[in-house]
């Protein structure tokens, strides 16, 4: 089972104001470069529930999901028991 979590994002905005994450942080301190945007879409989490503009990206050689959901940045995370 999947579960939204939220994640610090650190981000550049064009001037016509579309968004780009660079980088995500991890609460635990722990940060993840992203190496390349390949899709930016509005899309819904079937996992995690939840839906704004979906970014497929690149980080350390595997596709990852990340969301943003109005003002907040988000993954689907599996659940700890």
């Amino acid at each position: 089972m999947s579960c939204k979590k939220y994640v610090e994002v650190t981000a550049r905005f064009d001037v016509d104001g579309t968004v780009f994450p660079l980088e995500i942080h991890w609460e635990d301190g722990a940060k993840f470069e992203i190496d390349r945007i390949l899709d930016i879409r509005r899309a819904a989490s079937l996992k995690a529930g939840g839906a704004g503009i979906r970014y497929t990206c690149r980080i350390r050689g595997r596709e990852k999901y990340l969301w943003l959901e109005e003002t907040r940045w988000f993954v689907e995370a599996k659940e700890s028991d």
